[in-house]
């Protein structure tokens, strides 16, 4: 079943869900997000008793905001609690501390963090809120000035958004250790059995060392036959402690210099947000993480990126770092963005005003064309802005 949420929702899922007649809960987000009676739609109460009957039926949800749909549906099951505890960066640094029984983690209350003395912290670490999404009111902290700026950034005030708390809480944080090495981000789903598929494997860079936007993710069939083997025991290892099977999920890792994986987050029943690492493969190679995962099937990656070998396929978020208040933009410039890129496969365009990104590009590239990634990594935007 699909369980379908705001704030977004691609054309591309839709049309998956259509063409393979899969079931879409018929929830009032669901019906406002989607104007077509064609879908194989499904009643709430049909969808619940599905779930109280049969706990292993395949769910994938698009937006973390339908999570509170299961809590008050089916709570207190199996299912709610596994989300629960990869949902919350607290329970899931506890759930794993036998796995890195020396990793420093601490919960503290958004008032409670001005009251912090910087000697009781482990420099370098991050704070970000313990129930967080898309790097807001996250922190990698250095040095004492680095936590001062921090500090007059981490008020309620100055932390607001469009997403509701389940799935961005910002008055409870956790303060960690820094993990180092390289980031990836990882599509995949535990199947039938528990095991571990991956369904994609992303670099995700940075312009610095604190950096922590999500301007570029990019992926290609080396990047994932390189760590395919690692990643998959990892997971398979914390997938094992919560008995997760037909569960998709979203990884965020960090692969150090002698190979060790540390994870920064698990997020329940969906691929990447806002429709995005889960489209990836599928708009750019016609690969569909989601038919893969409710199919319970293994992707051949020889037989996907057959043609494609030498190719790089990268994600751009198009978040407003301009400096620019929303309300001052008049337009902005996509063709001469396109224009940019080597072979811009796909631009989402999306309203500013109502979202918090202009929206996405999903382009492909050779494997040693940087420039464009590097560019549009460290730019701000204001080259496309009109005010």
């Amino acid at each position: 079943m699909f369980l379908i949420d705001k704030p977004y929702v691609s054309d591309f899922l839709i049309e998956t869900i259509r063409q393979n007649n899969f079931k879409v809960i018929a929830t009032k987000a669901a019906r406002a997000l989607i104007n077509d009676d064609d879908l194989a739609w499904i009643e709430e109460a049909e969808a619940v008793s599905i779930m109280k009957k049969a706990p292993q039926t395949p769910i994938y949800s698009n937006s973390e905001n339908a999570l509170s749909w299961i809590a008050q549906n089916h709570g207190g099951g199996a299912l709610s609690n596994q989300i629960s505890s990869l949902k919350d960066k607290v329970k899931f640094r506890a759930l794993i501390k036998a796995l890195f029984p020396d990793f420093y983690f601490r919960k503290v209350s958004i008032e409670d963090i001005h009251k912090l003395s910087s000697q009781d912290l482990p420099f370098p670490f991050v704070i970000k809120p313990a129930v967080g999404f898309f790097s807001i009111g996250v922190h990698i902290i250095e040095n004492e000035e680095d936590w001062i700026k921090a500090k007059e950034e981490l008020h309620p005030e100055k932390l607001e958004s469009i997403f509701p708390e389940n799935v961005l809480n910002t008055s409870t944080f956790i303060i960690e250790e820094f993990i180092h090495g390289e980031e990836y981000a990882i599509d995949y789903y535990h199947d039938n059995d528990g095991e571990v598929v991956l369904l994609n494997v992303l670099h995700h860079l940075f312009s610095s060392g604190t950096d922590t936007s999500d301007r570029v993710y990019s992926t290609s069939k080396e990047i994932i036959e390189k760590h395919k083997v690692d990643i998959e025991h990892f997971l398979n290892k914390v997938g094992n402690q919560l008995g997760l099977k037909n569960f998709p999920a979203h990884a965020e890792i960090r692969i150090d210099g002698n190979g060790k994986i540390v994870p920064i987050e698990i997020n329940p029943l969906r691929f990447g947000g806002w429709c995005t690492t889960g489209d990836l493969l599928g708009v750019t190679l016609g690969f569909n993480a989601y038919k893969c995962f409710y199919e319970n099937k293994k992707p051949n990656w020889e037989e996907i990126f057959a043609g494609k070998e030498d190719k790089k396929f990268s994600i751009v978020v198009l978040d407003n770092n301009s400096g620019i208040a929303s309300a001052d933009i008049s337009s902005f410039k996509y063709s001469a963005l396109a224009d940019d890129f080597e072979h811009p496969v796909l631009i989402r365009e999306l309203d500013i005003n109502k979202y918090p990104v202009f929206g996405f590009v999903f382009a492909e590239s050779t494997a040693d064309n940087d420039k464009e990634l590097k560019d549009v990594l460290v730019s701000d935007l204001r080259k496309y802005i009109t005010t």
